[in-house]
């Protein structure tokens, strides 16, 4: 099976996680079950999730699906999801991991990450909005109150690693100053043109894996701008893919990898599906990691925007 030749990041317990998964954010609805299963046909065995992208029922059917035909069993799969911003406060975070665990028809997952620092006002809209219809109504609930439920998690069985995801260096010294249970990884944007040295280079300081997730630049995020650059289209990016005879995501893909980061680039086109998880058969020079390096322009894609104002913002103060 091709899964075999898939390098695993070993956390800070030893437990291990595959370099490359299938994301699952802004995958169009009733397309994320046949994409879920069309991974997993073709060597996936990590799949990334989460609350608010209101889809973890599909992926559950998907699971589900490659579980019942005999193509994986459960133990074979690593399965993340996250805390949604309302359910920060600790009675609230077990109702919050088992009503993921319900979608995902599973009984644990793999890893649960914060998805972010910030609050919002618990209640039933994932997105609270003030009156003027654009900026996020806050929670004054603490991430570092938050973090010991989410070790509660492990102790109950229901997830078998925890971690964080957008946090700044300072916010995760904030949990490693309270954690029993460390963060295993920090998932944060990454890609050419946001490299995030500083933060990455916390992290390996303190043996915690970052995962990267919209390596490919996230063409299709909902707020894209017409004169956004596009990474996909950066003609050195395109040059690259030339010379080694692949294309420009696997080249994108291929450069996290080598950088030691978990990637998860998002899918619902099984050839892409396909072609994303290829990168395996070549290495880039080490020229040419530098060639890609020299791309950065603090290009951040997912700024969270509607949340500036929060005290626990992660990138409005210190990036």
């Amino acid at each position: 099976m091709a899964c075999a030749t898939v390098p695993k990041a070993i956390f800070k317990n030893g437990n291990s996680i595959p370099m490359i998964g299938l994301g699952t954010w802004n995958s169009p609805p009733g397309q994320v079950a046949q994409a879920v299963k069309d991974a997993i046909d073709n060597g996936y065995r990590h799949i990334d999730c989460a609350h608010v992208y209101q889809n973890e029922h599909e992926v559950g059917d998907g699971i589900a699906a490659k579980i019942a035909e005999g193509v994986v069993k459960r133990e074979d799969l690593f399965v993340t999801s996250k805390l949604w911003n309302t359910f920060h406060r600790p009675e609230l975070v077990e109702g919050a991991c088992r009503t993921t665990l319900k979608n995902l028809k599973l009984d644990y997952v793999d890893l649960y990450l914060i998805h972010w620092p910030v609050a919002y006002r618990e209640g039933p809209e994932l997105f609270p909005m003030g009156p003027d219809g654009q900026t996020f109504v806050f929670s004054d609930a603490d991430y570092v109150d938050t973090w010991p439920a989410m070790e509660k998690l492990v102790e109950a069985g229901l997830v078998r690693n925890i971690g964080l995801s957008n946090f700044n260096t300072k916010q995760i010294q904030r949990v490693l100053d309270v954690a029993k249970i460390p963060p295993a990884t920090n998932q944060i944007e990454c890609h050419p043109y946001l490299h995030q040295g500083k933060i990455t280079a916390f992290c390996a300081k303190h043996g915690i894996v970052v995962t990267a997730y919209s390596p490919l630049g996230s063409p299709a995020r909902p707020w894209v701008k017409a004169d956004d650059p596009v990474l996909l289209d950066d003609g050195t990016v395109g040059q690259l893919a030339k010379k080694y005879g692949k294309s420009a995501a696997q080249i994108l893909i291929r450069y996290q990898i080598q950088l030691g980061h978990v990637v998860i680039p998002k899918s619902v086109t099984k050839e892409r599906i396909v072609t994303n998880f290829d990168v395996f058969s070549f290495q880039l020079e080490d020229a040419d990691l530098q060639v890609l390096a020299a791309l950065e322009r603090n290009g951040r894609i997912c700024p969270e925007t509607g949340a500036f104002g929060h005290p626990h913002h992660p990138f409005e103060k210190e990036e």
